[in-house]
């Protein structure tokens, strides 16, 4: 008898202590039977919803850039940093390759933690810290909607466990964690706080890393150096307690700094950036209106959707032309504001009179970000136009850097005019595929690009289009036409009598010269005589054919270059000569993948056999007289360039815009250089021609381009055709020589 109340005791006792875990149980089968609200769907968890930046590469494989909501690029666990691992594991999950999901050890301890009051976390495996991460708890919870809310974590992180591997779940964690500092994932982050790769971290560096998972906003390391270094420590000495580091090696790290190399990536900075704001902004921004996303149903989102766009760009040509440009184009400024001085009306010419300043500047305040925003918040025209004179501080660029200080938004207006833009871009001749693009001097601060938006007149470097209806009509290169005056009959019964660039009183003037050198010296009245024998309407079905689809009025100034085209436009015309006479389009993109390499459009270049082969290598011979004694001979005696090269500068009206197109058997390029507006020029032709303003940055590429034996780019000669007329006369000399002057350059001004 006196047995039992021990028993009853004993009984007590184990429904006591069993019936929290009976309730437990039962809660979670009630939440798994979605009693408690739904939980993800199988589906949902084998395909999650991230947002994806997409990516751009270069043709040799290097990111350009990306575009993105979140700056976040999936990688695989075989990218990952073996540190970066084990510094997790050491770290969050000691057991994370014994269980399935959940620590029952960890367990107990947060459901006490829950029932309690005390800590919260401190228990969460990886699998369910990923489970948090990609079904974020949203509003603020009570204690008994924690606990709810913590048992489907635990649910979804058993599910997470059957559906992926152990490594697969390591990636996903890695991949979703936000770093900050728009660091979204472990790629993003190692290349922004240390300008590394994910699989080439150092060991300090992955437990930088790692720590931050604690608590990012009190580890952020550019706000908090001294409790992230900590923080970093810990998680080495963490990885010393579970042998993944050496006590002796753990003591030599601990000292270093944190050595950051932090750079936050902005859409400005990286290399190309006016080309793939070209390509983000016009190219994708029409193809993901026309392809449906199969996981959404709807339009692809080059922000979310991560796609992979893989351009043509070399990005080591990139690098060359970029500091090709940032070389030529700072002596030129500096050059630039010495005349600028001599202005009263600086930025603009002296002929440029007080009223078409105002215009020009009301056009500019009128298409300002400042104008537009004020639209907006419904303020009058004349409310907006009295903030622009309204001193505030900005940060301007400068040659020397950007530059903080107080000015009003008109004299900022006032101040860029005076800056010099220019546009080059390198195109291979026989692909099409565009492998440098540079589009101004700096894309923060000039974000209008030159090389594909912007059209200038040409000037001279139409010439060579001209000629070529001679040479396809059978003329040879050294055919003899007098340099005289040539006026041609226009509809309206005037006569159009061009003069040539350097004034009547030219040695030339008056005697025979060959094509080749009438072309060499720019010589309009020959151009002109061209033009006669032809007419502008087979000019432009030409041109039409050379892939220049900018509008080209039908009269005969075309000839000397009045028509605005692209820099784009004119360096692929070129490269039809180079091409043995088949105009290839250009590309700058060679296909789109989506987020899992799945190739969803490729492009293949159209092509157009315009001349023949021996036409083309014809217009070539006749061509390499401008670089070998006429207006682009600087490219010999300045830069010493002395294979061969085929080419054309270019200068319009009051040296508003300089030209040069340059042709070479593997690589053809352009240089655009002039204002922003056309009134804002050299007042000398000296200073401001093509071969001063453009060429040199076609000098300084090709330089580099040459010099870096990894590119194998050739100097070797254009190569001759086969069944070229053995009788075709090339060589020229004997014509030229008895009229050469001595001189080794040549003016030209149209």
């Amino acid at each position: 008898m006196a047995k039992a109340p021990t028993n009853k005791f004993v009984k007590w006792l184990w429904i006591f202590l069993v019936s929290p875990v009976v309730l437990v149980f039962l809660l979670i089968l009630l939440i798994a039977m979605g009693t408690f609200g739904s939980l993800p769907k199988v589906d949902e968890l084998l395909n999650p919803k991230n947002n994806l930046a997409t990516v751009v590469y270069s043709g040799d494989m290097k990111i350009l850039g990306k575009y993105y909501s979140e700056n976040r690029v999936n990688v695989n666990f075989s990218q990952l940093d073996k540190d970066l691992v084990n510094a997790l594991i050491a770290t969050e999950d000691a057991r994370f390759y014994d269980h399935s999901g959940v620590d029952i050890k960890a367990l107990g301890r947060s459901v006490s933690g829950a029932l309690t009051g005390g800590s919260k976390g401190g228990g969460s495996t990886i699998t369910q810290q990923l489970a948090k991460m990609m079904f974020p708890r949203g509003e603020k919870l009570t204690k008994p909607g924690l606990i709810v809310r913590k048992m489907k974590e635990w649910i979804i992180a058993t599910r997470l466990e059957k559906l992926y591997t152990k490594d697969e779940i390591m990636s996903l964690y890695l991949n979703k964690f936000d770093f900050l500092n728009l660091a979204v994932g472990v790629k993003s982050a190692s290349q922004i706080y240390f300008g590394r790769t994910q699989d080439s971290l150092r060991i300090e560096q992955a437990a930088m890393l790692i720590g931050m998972a604690k608590n990012p906003a009190l580890f952020n390391p550019v706000r908090h150096a001294d409790t992230t270094t900590h923080r970093r420590n810990v998680v080495m000495n963490q990885m010393v307690k579970y042998g993944y580091l050496t006590k002796q090696k753990y003591d030599s790290l601990k000292v270093l700094p944190l050595g950051l190399n932090f750079h936050r990536e902005d859409h400005n900075d990286g290399l190309a950036p006016y080309m793939r704001e070209y390509l983000r902004d016009n190219f994708l921004k029409a193809w993901c209106e026309k392809h449906i996303n199969p996981e959404t149903e709807k339009p692809y989102n080059i922000y979310n959707d991560g796609l992979k766009i893989y351009t043509t760009i070399d990005s080591r040509m990139q690098l060359h032309a970029e500091a090709a440009v940032a070389e030529h184009m700072k002596d030129l400024q500096k050059m630039f504001d010495k005349d600028l001085k001599q202005k009263k009306n600086a930025p603009f010419a002296w002929n440029v009179n007080k009223e078409e300043i105002e215009n020009i500047m009301n056009s500019s305040i009128k298409r300002s970000e400042r104008y537009r925003s004020g639209k907006k918040q419904g303020l009058s025209h004349d409310q907006i136009v009295a903030t622009f004179y309204k001193p505030v501080q900005m940060t301007v660029y400068s040659l020397r850097g950007e530059i903080d200080t107080t000015m009003t938004p008109f004299d900022s207006i006032k101040y860029y005019k005076g800056f010099l833009q220019t546009g080059f871009m390198a195109m291979e001749p026989q692909t099409g595929y565009v492998k440098a693009w540079v589009g101004g001097i700096n894309h923060k601060h000039f974000k209008y690009d030159h090389v594909k938006v912007s059209r200038r007149q040409v000037g001279s470097t139409f010439k060579p289009f001209v000629y070529a209806l001679a040479i396809q009509e059978g003329y040879s290169p050294c055919h003899q036409v007098p340099n005289v005056r040539t006026c041609i009959g226009l509809p309206d019964g005037t006569d159009w009598c061009p003069s040539n660039s350097d004034g009547p009183n030219s040695k030339l003037d008056g005697k025979m010269l060959t094509l080749k050198k009438a072309l060499a010296n720019s010589v309009n009245y020959i151009t002109a005589w061209i033009m006669k024998q032809y007419g502008p309407a087979a000019v432009v079905s030409l041109t039409k054919r050379l892939g220049i689809t900018s509008e080209i009025p039908e009269v005969p100034s075309i000839c000397l270059g009045t028509a605005d085209i692209n820099v784009f436009e004119m360096v692929a015309a070129n490269s039809t000569f180079a091409n043995k006479g088949t105009y290839i389009q250009p590309t700058f993109i060679t296909r789109i993948e989506d987020k899992n390499g799945k190739v969803l459009e490729e492009f293949i270049p159209a092509t157009d056999e315009v001349f023949s082969e021996e036409k083309a290598y014809v217009m070539i011979q006749l061509m390499r007289g401008v670089v070998d004694g006429g207006t682009g001979s600087r490219l010999r005696s300045r830069h010493k360039l002395m294979n061969q090269i085929a080419g054309k500068t270019g200068t319009t009206q009051k040296n508003a815009d300089g030209w040069f197109i340059g042709l070479t058997p593997d690589l053809v390029a352009g240089a655009w250089v002039g204002g922003e507006d056309r009134s804002v020029h050299f007042n000398s032709m000296v200073e401001g021609q093509g071969a001063t303003m453009a060429l040199p940055i076609w000098g300084y590429f090709f330089s580099r381009v040459y010099a870096d034996k990894n590119l194998k780019v050739s100097k070797g000669e254009f190569p001759r055709p086969k069944n070229i007329d053995p009788n075709l006369e090339l060589d020229c000399s004997k014509y030229d020589s008895k009229d050469n002057d001595g001189s080794t350059e040549f003016n030209e001004f149209e």
